[in-house]
């Protein structure tokens, strides 16, 4: 499924409906972003949308509503609050348009392995899946949960299985906090595996402990950290790079300029927990904004309700996210309150 950019102007430039739209720092348009699965980037009032074609146009809509629900009343700006923004999403009909939309592939794609057949559980999955065997390169954005890389190591056994491919290569920055590979016991591998176990995890439900190990001793699954990806070609390979929100720009485009012939990429990732320094832009979220017109990949975005682990984890999500849009109205009506505070003055005066 490939994604569409939109950019639209909010007229008239206004700085502070502008701030009212978006809220204190920027609150507003990530919860838009979370809840509908797009990026959102704003410079003043020009802004730019990217998602699915049904995702972005609601979205559009819905940024020009609430411009319009900033209109000074009694030259008093008015504030648009969290609960504006999840209103103005149930009033859309966005989600329910967005399950119903993606072809139930459900019967179609299924994953045979040989510990059973894997079958897609939500419309974005079987989406995801009919992606991944369309595409040479796929992205999986959305929260953990999701599937994007269970799914995503299920398509590479399949493959191999089918001998469509040679070997199986999973990478994935390293990037944590406080720990760098050099000060980990071991050789490459062990170094790298900490970081790497929910591939791991996969891998040994789908095929076996001894069989995924014996592979590995053969070289048919490789195990790297990304940074030694640079000057290789991998040619009849499936490569997987998960958590590819913590790679730098310059990494995001060096690991796609490595897939050869015969072989398919899968990068999967949530733009939501980016651990990258605050001064570094995340690789996925800039490959989001470049690659948005090569309909040679597809873009796949997941939503909390294509949660498919124990049933608390659904329910854990929710309370999150509820937990995120009602301290994001605490700070919304404290940044009122010193606003009110500072006109206070000003008015005696």
């Amino acid at each position: 499924m490939n994604i569409e950019t939109r950019e639209i102007t909010l007229e008239p430039a206004d700085n502070q409906r502008l701030l009212s739209l978006c809220g204190p720092f920027d609150d507003n348009l990530k919860q838009l972003e979370r809840r509908l699965g797009l990026e959102i980037n704003r410079r003043d009032n020009h802004f730019k949308l990217a998602g699915r074609a049904l995702v972005v146009a609601a979205a559009e809509n819905i940024l020009k509503d609430l411009y319009v629900d900033t209109a000074p009343v009694r030259g008093q700006t008015q504030d648009i609050l969290p609960e504006n923004i999840h209103l103005a999403i149930k009033e859309s009909g966005v989600l329910e348009q967005t399950a119903d939309s993606v072809p139930n592939f459900g019967k179609a794609i299924n994953i045979q392995t040989r510990r059973g057949v894997i079958k897609p559980r939500t419309p974005n999955q079987a989406q995801y899946i009919a992606n991944i065997f369309g595409h040479d390169i796929t992205f999986g954005i959305g929260p953990a949960g999701t599937g994007k890389t269970y799914l995503a190591v299920a398509a590479a056994v399949d493959a191999l299985e089918k001998q469509e491919i040679r070997r199986i290569l999973l990478t994935r920055p390293a990037v944590e906090a406080g720990e760098k590979l050099g000060f980990l016991p071991g050789d490459l591998s062990q170094k790298v595996d900490p970081y790497l176990r929910p591939l791991y995890d996969a891998l040994f439900e789908m095929l076996g402990f001894e069989r995924v190990e014996k592979l590995i001793e053969r070289n048919v699954i490789e195990v790297a950290p990304l940074a030694y990806m640079r000057g290789r070609t991998l040619n009849d390979a499936f490569i997987i790079l998960d958590e590819s929100q913590n790679t730098t720009i310059e990494q995001m485009k060096m690991f796609l300029t490595r897939i050869g012939f015969n072989s398919k990429a899968v990068i999967t990732g949530d733009i939501t927990q980016i651990d990258l320094p605050r001064n570094a832009k995340s690789g996925l979220k800039h490959a989001i904004e470049v690659l948005s017109e090569v309909k040679e990949l597809s873009f796949n975005f997941f939503h909390s309700e294509d949660v498919v682990r124990h049933p608390v984890v659904a329910r854990i999500v929710t309370a999150y996210e509820a937990w995120e849009e009602a301290d994001q109205q605490r700070r919304a009506e404290r940044a009122e309150e010193r606003k009110r505070e500072a006109q206070a003055p000003a008015q005696e005066n």
